[in-house]
């Protein structure tokens, strides 16, 4: 199979969707892999690294999409490269379809057989291709939104972990999936006082064992939501509907209620955003401020620290990656259901039950299709 790797295009997006390691691995298994040329170079990865592990290198992104049978990226196809997939053709990347109907109607008109790395599946119920990504993005969503507590980016002017004789920020985190449990231990870390709201009795006694005394961990419901937003500093939205839009638990009702500079940090902002007032930013300008609550909502988060994202997830998604080259995707997806379970949109039918009915579709078993 001929894999084709484009330089990511979405803004400040620096990740690229195969490492070196990667294509030596594809190479290997008879695979031939073609680079966009400048792909690595976010990553501090040069042309030359590749051509060395057996990839050929390109000058455009167009001659990756004209030739390639495979498509693999990080972020979701933009507009100008939706219009050069083909039928036929396998998408291999982060999609996040749910809130994003113009990407969802373009890529049921390419008739490309799009599989998002957000939804496959494991034995554990878990989101493995995602897992890397939400534990980068839980972490920097602490630095982040400590910088924006910062009175310069308008935030109150508190410093996460106090000082000696001055209490710390209150950080409210809500969800505790791996990007809420990643988010606390950096905030417990930064000596923050931590409080993680959760509904999952599991997830909570889980959390309540690891941080003990450290951070408080409570049964989440809409009373105690009000109560803990208002009084937080900074609130870190970490929630998850595998492929769903994400339910918008902090309402604009509630905005009103909260400090002027508090912080809001939307990490769920890819699947749409957990507060009301959300709406997606990018590096290049991360914040906004909304009834005096800075918000920092950017859609692709662990892009800003791009080699430690990429390697992340390249281990996750090497392994899928190899079943869809070496076996056909169809195979492939008959012969793992975790993998079967990240096929979204294929050959004009939307395949994912959670898109189809956030978006209005009819939806088409991908049984029915293999």
């Amino acid at each position: 199979m001929l894999i084709g790797v484009p330089r990511e295009i979405k803004n400040n997006e620096f990740r690229v969707g195969m490492t070196p390691e990667s294509v030596a691995v594809a190479v290997m298994h008879g695979h031939q892999v073609m680079i966009e040329t400048a792909a690595g170079a976010g990553i501090g990865v040069s042309d030359d690294s590749y051509r060395a592990v057996g990839a050929s290198v390109v000058d455009s992104a167009s001659e990756v999409f004209s030739q390639a049978d495979m498509i693999v990226k990080v972020k979701e196809p933009q507009a100008v490269e939706r219009k050069m997939l083909r039928p036929g053709q396998i998408l291999y990347t982060y999609l996040h379809l749910a809130p994003d109907p113009e990407q969802t109607r373009d890529l049921i008109d390419a008739g490309a057989v799009c599989i998002a790395y957000e939804t496959i599946t494991d034995d554990h119920g878990g989101l493995p291709l995602l897992k890397p990504m939400s534990q980068v993005a839980g972490r920097l969503s602490v630095q982040a939104g400590a910088n924006a507590l910062e009175k310069e980016c308008g935030g109150l002017g508190r410093l996460l972990g106090g000082i000696p004789g001055v209490a710390p920020a209150r950080v409210l985190i809500i969800g505790g999936g791996v990007v809420g449990f990643n988010a606390a231990q950096m905030a417990v870390g930064m000596q923050a006082d931590v409080t993680i709201l959760d509904t999952n009795p599991l997830t909570i006694e889980r959390l309540s064992n690891h941080f003990g005394a450290s951070a408080r961990v409570l049964h989440s419901n809409r009373a105690l939501l009000e109560t803990e937003v208002i009084a937080a500093d900074l609130v870190i939205g970490a929630v998850l509907v595998a492929g769903a839009a994400t339910p918008r638990l902090v309402t604009r009702e509630m905005l009103g209620s909260m400090q002027d500079g508090a912080v809001l940090v939307d990490v769920a902002i890819d699947q749409g955003g957990c507060f009301e007032s959300s709406r997606p930013t990018t590096h290049a300008d991360p914040i906004f401020i909304e009834q005096g609550v800075v918000h920092y909502c950017v859609a692709n988060m662990p892009g800003v620290v791009p080699r430690t994202s990429t390697y992340g997830l390249n281990n996750a998604t090497l392994p899928g990656l190899l079943a869809i080259a070496d076996q056909g995707w169809q195979a492939a997806l008959r012969n793992n259901r975790h993998l079967r379970a990240g096929l979204n949109v294929c050959a004009g039918k939307v395949t994912y039950r959670a898109v189809a009915d956030a978006l209005g579709y009819d939806h088409v078993s991908v049984d029915s299709i293999l």
